[in-house]
């Protein structure tokens, strides 16, 4: 499911993913390499009404990593060790944006972001969702919420055992 539906079957999560997102203006994004090895890579990501999206100059090694095999995650920078902020996890395949009027869409959010618009020819990338999580460890334990397609979002805290 694209975003606009993400949010609404996981509010909770999909307000988390918006706003750390938004506030670190990158992610970090997993894609499967041609010999099936994973990638990661830090891209700048962006919203539009109905799409989380993230593009790419071509040529790109990434972009040909989602064209070859669209399976995607992205995730969320951790700020350290503690990372009292948690981390964010989305995962899906990447659609290629064709539309013109959908890459304008697209083109106009990093435009109010970066008062820039990516030249031609570009890749951009929106996710379809199939499943997200977020972890913190607080409290001498770990509080996580996760969601798959097709379930509710449910919440638990994990108290830390010994080892």
């Amino acid at each position: 499911m694209r975003w606009q539906e993400f949010e609404q079957a996981a509010p909770r999560i999909a307000a988390l993913a918006r706003e750390r997102f938004t506030q670190e203006q990158l992610v970090l994004l997993g894609t499967v390499r041609r010999d099936g090895s994973p990638r990661i890579s830090a891209v700048e990501c962006d919203f539009t009404a109905a799409d989380f999206c993230v593009g790419m100059m071509t040529p790109s090694t990434k972009a040909s990593d989602l064209l070859r095999d669209p399976r995607v995650t992205a995730h969320s920078l951790p700020p350290g060790k503690e990372n009292p902020l948690g981390d964010v996890k989305i995962f899906g395949r990447a659609v290629e944006v064709l539309d013109r009027r959908e890459k304008d869409v697209y083109e106009d959010a990093i435009f109010a972001r970066l008062d820039w618009r990516p030249p031609e020819p570009y890749h951009c990338f929106a996710f379809d969702i199939t499943s997200a999580g977020f972890v913190r460890f607080e409290d001498g334990g770990r509080r996580w919420l996760a969601w798959r397609e097709g379930e509710a979002e449910r919440e638990e805290f994990l108290a830390d055992g010994p080892c």
